[in-house]
């Protein structure tokens, strides 16, 4: 792909464009990513529901959609590898167990938050 030397809306323009291109194919290829925006949605709509101060409703909205990203960047990282060679090279499982782990961090913080924030919500605790 060549580089091109667009400034200014232009450039954004064409961007948006790119950026709706990655959203189709995380869509298309990545059952993942698909799982992970429809749960980045419901929560969402429950945040609403329980977050009882704009911080913890930023909260709550926050870490599914970086969940949603981690993903997205994970599967980029995937694609690379699986570019350059199908062959085994320490090199490339680490890159992806490494963009695993990204996601997996946030797929443990995200409900440990939720938890939190429903059992104030519920009045279990942190009163």
């Amino acid at each position: 792909m060549a580089k091109t030397s667009r400034a200014g809306i232009a450039r954004i323009y064409h961007a948006f464009f790119y950026s709706m291109k990655g959203f189709k194919a995380a869509f298309k290829y990545e059952a993942a990513a698909r799982q992970e925006f429809m749960l980045a949605v419901i929560l969402s709509i429950i945040a609403f529901f329980i977050a009882t101060s704009l911080a913890e409703l930023m909260l709550l909205l926050i870490l599914p959609w970086l969940t949603f990203t981690f993903e997205i960047i994970n599967s980029a990282i995937e694609a690379v590898v699986d570019r350059i060679s199908d062959d085994y090279h320490e090199l490339s499982g680490r890159a992806k167990d490494l963009g695993s782990a990204a996601v997996f961090v946030f797929l443990v913080l995200t409900p440990l938050c939720y938890v939190a924030v429903f059992g104030k919500y519920m009045g279990w605790w942190f009163n």
